[in-house]
């Protein structure tokens, strides 16, 4: 029996250019977040390390992850292009998990889904036994293949300085991603289906007005605009296909709404649990449903 290179959601990806702000919204939310970590890159694994524009704090699950990307030097080198990412895109970005991502690179190139070829990261954390390096290889999918949001695959070769167990216990009782919401014209989510399957290598549920995408831990659920006010009432969209809103799994959903609620933030109830509106949530949608 072979297994799919592509797994689960890694994490999604929030760009800000204030950084202090959206991570004091995030916390607010209840999330607990690591410190501030640069980013240096490499054109290719084991490369030289370049100094990019951005730095990010997590909320880290224990398996996935939401990121809070900051552009905190927009005169640095941007070798990923995230400038143009931030214009680009109103939604999220989101990074998919892999056990071998020169084999999604080539599946994905296989597929005609041209990709951007493999590429390193690394980021120098805290850890309780002193500064460690983060290492991760990942592969981008062709814009010209995304035009809901920029989508990456990524491979861990150390994620335990990267799911720190200080860094697990949030006060909303999160314990994870449970999905991403990817919104699209209703005469498109046939088409939208067929390619995110050949992306994840995935088979595809109907669950009701949405197609679901299932992996090992996480889901990527494609819903025709037409339903979105069911499942986010009250949000509206610039435009779609969109990356338009991830959903986090929490322990307790009464809890965790009162605490959000506590801390000055409205929410709106949904079929499943209840969101907190874009424009709370520093420009993308947040959802809260039972773990």
């Amino acid at each position: 029996m072979t297994h799919p290179d592509i797994d689960y959601i890694d994490h999604t990806v929030l760009i800000t250019t204030d950084l202090a702000a959206t991570s004091a919204r995030y916390q607010a939310l209840g999330f607990t977040l690591s410190p501030v970590s640069p980013h240096q890159l490499t054109e290719r694994p084991g490369g030289p390390l370049t100094p990019t524009c951005t730095a990010n704090r997590c909320a880290y699950f224990g398996q996935s992850f939401i990121e809070l990307l900051g552009i905190v030097d927009p005169a640095a080198p941007d070798p990923w292009g995230v400038h143009q990412l931030r214009r680009t895109y109103r939604g999220l970005l989101m990074t998919l998990g892999s056990r071998d991502v020169r084999a999604t690179a080539e599946r994905l190139h296989a597929a005609g889904l041209a990709s951007t070829g493999v590429r390193g990261l690394e980021r120098e954390v805290t850890t309780p036994e002193g500064p460690r390096t983060v290492r991760a290889d990942s592969v981008r999918v062709d814009a010209a293949h995304t035009p809901e949001g920029a989508l990456q695959a990524t491979q861990h070769f150390t994620p335990q300085y990267v799911h720190q167990p200080r860094y697990l216990d949030h006060p909303n009782g999160a314990t994870g991603l449970h999905g991403v919401l990817m919104v699209v014209p209703d005469d498109e989510v046939d088409e939208h289906e067929e390619r995110y399957a050949r992306i994840v290598d995935s088979d595809v549920w109907i669950d009701g007005p949405k197609r679901v995408l299932p992996l090992r831990h996480g889901r990527v659920e494609i819903l025709p605009r037409s339903a979105l006010d069911h499942f986010l009432p009250g949000h509206d969209l610039p435009a779609v296909p969109l990356l338009a809103a991830h959903t986090v799994a929490v322990r307790d959903l009464t809890a965790a709404r009162r605490l959000i609620e506590g801390n000055g933030i409205p929410t709106r109830i949904t079929p499943d649990g209840f969101y907190v509106s874009a424009g709370d949530a520093c420009g993308v949608p947040l959802a809260f449903v039972q773990s």
